[in-house]
């Protein structure tokens, strides 16, 4: 995904299609199909929020599809741990994937941080 996009909606496009991958490698590697289906809903979400964000029609619409942005990618992260913690992923993948889930969730938080207080 190329184009003239925010940092933090290029940054959960990338998540989204590592997480995607991800669903791929528990499904057809780990045979495992509930909570892949879980995180790869989480995970899409954060992208697809910021993409309506993107057409927000107000502030608070903007704000509104940020927040559930950032609810989208702290259950991606609790979704991560649960999967670390049953060993479907090994502490390099969750390392990783956590990292990348929690660089997001700053830059969401300072975004609403930024809009709220301007209000």
């Amino acid at each position: 995904m190329k184009g003239n996009k925010s940092i933090a909606y290029q940054k959960a496009y990338d998540f989204a299609i590592r997480i995607v991958n991800l669903n791929k490698y528990l499904s057809d590697n780990k045979k495992e199909f509930h909570i892949s289906k879980q995180i790869i809903r989480s995970g899409t979400s954060i992208g697809a929020n910021l993409a309506e964000a993107n057409g927000a029609i107000s502030e608070n619409d903007f704000s509104a599809k940020v927040s559930i942005a950032y609810k989208e990618c702290l259950e991606s992260k609790y979704w991560l741990s649960i999967l670390k913690d049953t060993n479907y992923i090994n502490k390099e993948q969750f390392t990783s994937l956590f990292k990348d889930a929690d660089e997001i969730a700053k830059i969401l938080f300072s975004i609403l941080k930024t809009t709220r207080i301007n209000k």
